[in-house]
């Protein structure tokens, strides 16, 4: 898929949705398809279509690089409906485990670009250990670590921060320790989510995702 980050937003106006809900998204001024002939309105899709534009938005979502590493979250996932009570739950649950989507929903980082970019650069750590892999699985009981002045250096206020139990995404908790004379966030990771407790700004149509995959 390539590096996503330039052209993020053409996936938002390719399928007319303001796919992470911020305001400087161009779909919010710009409701047709990016293109030459993008004036021309959206298609009519069919259901094969509509499967697989909700594919395609989901992986933008989470940042995925190749459709390989999409499907075997899924393919993760079916082996753990029995554990967790159906795919939906089990899919979405594994999407936010991911560290960088464990990141980005603590809103320490302002999009799911610069939580991979934190990761990435080596900022963060679990459990005191350094882990570099954005794709990493965050485990109940998990701690998270990143510097304050870190965050706070890339434009996010100190009282943006909202500490404790966040509203949006109960099953995190957000804290302040102090190592070595160094300030950190701290994000506890308390459970895997159910597709209902998961704020995604758009309807993501998993079902239809589900369809695709088990074609």
């Amino acid at each position: 898929m390539g590096n996503m980050i330039s052209r993020k937003y053409g996936v938002s106006r390719r399928y007319g949705v303001n796919l992470w809900g911020q305001a400087k998204d161009p779909v919010n001024s710009r409701k047709y398809p990016p293109g030459q002939h993008g004036t021309s309105g959206f298609k009519k899709l069919s259901d094969f279509g509509k499967q697989f534009a909700a594919h395609k938005k989901l992986k933008a979502y989470y940042n995925f690089r190749t459709s390989r590493q999409f499907k075997n979250i899924f393919v993760k996932a079916k082996k753990m409906v029995k554990k967790v009570g159906n795919i939906i739950d089990s899919f979405t649950g594994l999407l936010e485990s991911r560290l960088m989507s464990v990141l980005y929903r603590s809103e320490l980082a302002s999009t799911i670009f610069m939580a991979r970019q934190f990761v990435s650069h080596s900022h963060v750590t679990v459990n005191g250990k350094m882990v570099n892999i954005a794709s990493y699985t965050v485990k109940p009981g998990d701690l998270i670590k990143i510097k304050k002045k870190l965050i706070h250096s890339n434009g996010k206020k100190e009282s943006e921060v909202q500490l404790g139990a966040l509203a949006s995404a109960p099953y995190l908790k957000v804290g302040v320790c102090v190592e070595d004379k160094q300030e950190y966030y701290v994000i506890e990771y308390l459970r895997m989510p159910k597709l209902s407790e998961i704020p995604y700004p758009i309807d993501m149509e998993v079902n239809l995702i589900v369809e695709f995959f088990s074609r």
